[in-house]
């Protein structure tokens, strides 16, 4: 009874909250003495499916079907629930992303399973089963136990560190059945959101907010980011403003965000902003009131002008990576 992760791909890719879900998935495994099976729904390459073996899954499931080349939740929930059926998988993995959170309830629902979001961390024991999570939009966290026979953990994105396990993985065509009742609702368009990097993915974030005076001061928010391969936020005041597009709003009525570094420009740090990136690995606050909120929560703090500081920060941080050459 192999441990089941879905493994999420976007235009036939894994992004790292994939490989962290099968990293994450291969050491509960350890811990229960069994291995690890990947599904995947959608066109996805051979080579790219043979990628999840590198940190792990010792067999693929590949779900493949002009029906499951759109993302459906009703039918994506169903190919899942079929796919641990046929395995036998009593612990289901998945990521803690938009589709995981829509996703997991649903497949609860259908196997009639246990549910822990936003896990962040192994079980602490696995008879009873009991797994940490985030609560209090990150402020707090709790040890919560699952006593049903099926259990479905969804792992926060950059909580776990990768693992590689360099396991050769086995790839197997499933078909899985349709059932008309999961087309009830039907996706007409498909917007990506736009960016380099995605910021639930990003090791490093830099945020701006309405200290940059307008948006055409972001070339020097887009300059760190650039310099640092980081991905680009902003506040909510920001995105209502039309700065810059809502995809990029972090705080609790935006996106929450885990990266390992986050640098707030010119971002007073309201509770409510606080909320959706205190999951944040190190905290840096720039902005020219001493006495901003922020100050409280970040580990570093600069006080000054945001723009004197920041040029200044990327002749710095070009200087440093032109030395390393």
């Amino acid at each position: 009874m192999a441990i089941l992760v879905v493994s999420e791909n976007w235009g036939g890719n894994f992004k790292k909250s994939t490989y962290e879900a099968v990293s994450y998935a291969n050491e509960i495994a350890k811990q229960m003495g069994t291995s690890t099976t990947a599904l995947s729904i959608g066109n996805v390459s051979n080579e790219t499916l043979q990628s999840l073996g590198k940190y792990g899954a010792t067999k693929v499931l590949h779900a493949q079907h002009d029906k499951l080349n759109n993302f459906n939740v009703q039918v994506y929930a169903s190919v899942i629930a079929e796919a641990a059926k046929k395995e036998g998988s009593q612990l289901i993995i998945l990521s803690n992303t938009f589709a995981g959170k829509s996703l997991s309830p649903r497949v609860a629902m259908k196997l009639q399973a246990g549910l822990v979001t936003d896990a962040i961390a192994l079980p602490s024991s696995v008879s009873p089963f009991v797994v940490r999570r985030k609560i209090f939009s990150g402020k707090a966290f709790s040890n919560v136990e699952l006593t049903t026979a099926v259990k479905i953990l969804a792992l926060a994105p950059n909580s776990f560190h990768l693992v590689e396990a360099n396991a050769s993985a086995t790839i197997e065509n499933f078909t899985p059945s349709f059932n008309d009742a999961d087309f009830v609702s039907q996706h007409k368009e498909f917007k990506k959101a736009g960016g380099a990097i995605s910021i639930t993915e990003a090791e490093v974030v830099i945020s701006g907010g309405r200290g940059l005076k307008g948006p055409e001061n972001w070339g020097m928010v887009e300059d760190l980011a650039k310099i640092l391969s980081a991905g680009t936020a902003c506040s909510k005041p920001v995105a209502d403003m039309g700065w810059r597009p809502h995809h990029e709003h972090v705080g609790q009525t935006g996106i929450a965000i885990a990266p390992n570094l986050y640098i707030a420009i010119g971002i007073s740090g309201a509770i409510q902003h606080l909320a959706g990136v205190n999951s944040s690995k190190v905290m840096v606050a720039i902005n020219n009131d001493p006495e901003a909120p922020f100050f409280k929560a970040a580990d570093y703090g600069i006080v000054g002008d945001a723009f004197e500081i920041v040029p200044k920060l990327i002749e710095a941080f070009k200087e440093y990576k032109s030395s390393l050459n």
